[in-house]
């Protein structure tokens, strides 16, 4: 799949070997191609995902590592934060227990202390720094160290060190290759995210905090929650208390103290929450509880934009999300304290809007075609969420439409191949990329997209310069929910999130060998597993499908027949 060229002839060679050999002698060289592959895709692995922006590892030896109780220190004060994840990373860095002999006459690390700037755990937001140094020493010092200026780099740092360190079975200790090590690391793009969708279906509290879990091992940063759609509305509004009426069911809702302990739990991991209210248009959920912000009860999307209560309802939510303010140092402000806050605006039908008398009698009346209307919808209620000092996030029909007449706090998300990214940022608007359905999509839910497809979306692609590049945020991968529930989350997502967690974090430059990550993903895909995370086997034809037999998680291969069609 990496090079079509390479491919074609493989399959070639595939063919004219099957039918001059004898099955049995066929089979038994494909075994031994499939254990040289093995043998070389190991010696090919690089030890870190997704990769930093500069690393050195000048030694050709290993140091070992003494895990103790007090093995991951802080220089220059106290950090809740900090200390939560230290216990958190324990037995993700130490999951077995070495051998009490020690390690006498050993080059070693005995502890990592990290040296942090700022001590703040105020909510991350777009602009907070994750950059950190790392550094393993290969003389006597044993003490490793991470440097960063923000607790959330000091995370990616300690994610970072978790990776380098193997245990050694045969020695019955844990070791790090390649010391001294230096790591210079920095994400690419500031905003790197997961989309789930508690609407299609109900997600459970602890399939999200599983969910939530598994992003900083791939060192992503925002959950972008869409929470709301045609199907359900499961959220509490206060000001607004029967839209939760739209839900699934009495049980299949989620209450402000359960969204705000999410929220928390991310923050932890360095992950910002961004919430989703798609509208105008897939919005019949709302209309269950509130029928008057509807046009009519046969005619029920968009939302009515001809009728006041349904702007009132609007800012109300919006008031209630972002607290009608910006959240400040030591002060968060709302129920979602992020900064960005989705709006939807995609796949909107005007249709309904002529169809009913009141809806098209106030059109007339304003001098509006159904466009002009939805022109009007979209920019007014992004007004709101700019007037409470956040930024709108709109889909890029909204755009499309539009054009440079929206607001430039607008973030456009794009998703369809249709819209011209350069003319986004050329225009002075910031994007979030991620492309819908093509051969490369990011949508998550497409699950014949296969790891290496996602790894070649490039988000700067088709834009001229690297000025224009800086415009764009970054992107999600996007796990639209109809055919996934808590039972099949994680598997759907991972590992092919690696791809874009990669893509988003690591140097453009060091992104463009598919054929180099291929060893990598595989490696970090048994890290995942090892955590206890459900990650589905690297070359499945299909994401989430159960391995196709038994096999070292290593040493999966796609199979031939998968290949060879």
């Amino acid at each position: 799949r990496h090079n079509s060229v390479a491919i074609t002839c493989l399959r070639f060679c595939y063919r004219l070997i099957a039918m001059i050999l004898p099955p049995a002698q066929f089979m038994l060289l494909l075994v031994v191609l499939a254990v040289l592959l093995a043998r070389g895709a190991a010696v090919a692995q690089v030890p870190v995902w997704p990769q930093p922006a500069k690393f050195s590892g000048a030694g050709t030896g290993s140091v070992a590592v003494v895990p103790s109780p007090n093995f991951f220190t802080l220089s220059g004060g106290a950090s809740d934060f900090l200390s939560a994840a230290f216990a958190r990373y324990e037995p993700l860095v130490f999951p077995h227990a070495p051998s009490k002999a020690g390690v006498a006459g050993v080059r070693s690390v005995t502890s990592l202390n990290f040296e942090v700037e700022d001590l703040s755990d105020d909510h991350p937001q777009l602009k907070t720094d994750e950059s950190y140094l790392l550094f393993v020493p290969a003389d006597s010092s044993h003490v490793a160290t991470v440097k960063a200026k923000t607790v959330y780099g000091a995370l990616r740092g300690l994610e970072t060190f978790s990776q380098l360190v193997k245990f050694d079975f045969d020695a019955n200790r844990y070791t790090i290759s390649g010391a001294p090590i230096a790591i210079d690391d920095a994400p690419r793009f500031p905003h790197r995210g997961l989309m789930i969708d508690s609407a299609r279906h109900y997600l459970p509290l602890a399939a999200i905090r599983g969910i939530i879990d598994t992003l900083p091992y791939g060192k992503m940063n925002v959950l972008h929650w869409h929470m709301v759609d045609t199907q359900s509305f499961p959220l509490q509004v206060k000001s607004s208390p029967k839209l939760w009426e739209g839900a699934y069911s009495g049980a299949e809702r989620y209450t402000q103290e359960d969204v705000a302990s999410a929220i928390e739990y991310a923050k932890l991991r360095g992950v910002r929450v961004i919430v989703e209210f798609d509208m105008p248009g897939h919005a019949q959920s709302w209309c269950k509880g509130y029928p008057e912000i509807c046009p009519s009860p046969t005619c029920t999307t968009p939302l009515n934009v001809a009728n006041n209560a349904t702007f009132d309802l609007i800012e109300n939510l919006v008031r209630e999300i972002t607290g009608g303010k910006p959240s400040a140092p030591g002060q968060p402000a709302g129920l979602f304290p992020d900064d960005f806050m989705h709006l939807g605006g995609d796949e909107v039908d005007t249709s309904c809007w002529g169809k009913t008398p009141a809806v098209a009698a106030w059109l007339k009346a304003n001098g509006m075609s159904e466009d002009d209307g939805y022109a009007y919808f979209v920019k007014r209620v992004a007004q709101m969420v700019i007037d409470q000092g956040h930024r709108p996030v709109q889909w890029s029909e909204v755009f499309d439409h539009f054009k440079g007449k929206l607001p430039k706090e607008t973030i456009i998300h794009v998703w369809k191949d249709v819209t011209n990214v350069t003319e986004v940022v050329a225009l002075g608007y910031n994007v979030l990329r991620n492309v819908g359905y093509d051969s490369i999509s990011w949508y998550l839910d497409n699950i014949d997209k296969p790891w290496d497809a996602l790894y070649q979306n490039e988000p700067c692609a088709g834009i001229p310069s690297d000025e224009l590049c800086k415009l764009v945020l970054g992107g999600h991968g996007e796990m639209w929910g109809e055919t996934v529930d808590g039972s099949d989350l994680q598997q759907t997502v991972w590992p092919r999130l690696a791809s874009i967690a990669e893509k988003l974090w690591s140097p453009r430059a060091a992104t463009q060998d598919v054929a180099a990550a291929l060893p990598r993903i595989r490696d970090f895909r048994c890290l995942l597993l090892q955590r206890g995370v459900a990650a589905a086997p690297v070359d499945n034809k299909n994401a989430r499908s159960a391995p196709s037999g038994p096999a070292s998680c290593y040493a999966q291969r796609v199979s031939f027949d998968q290949i060879f069609v």
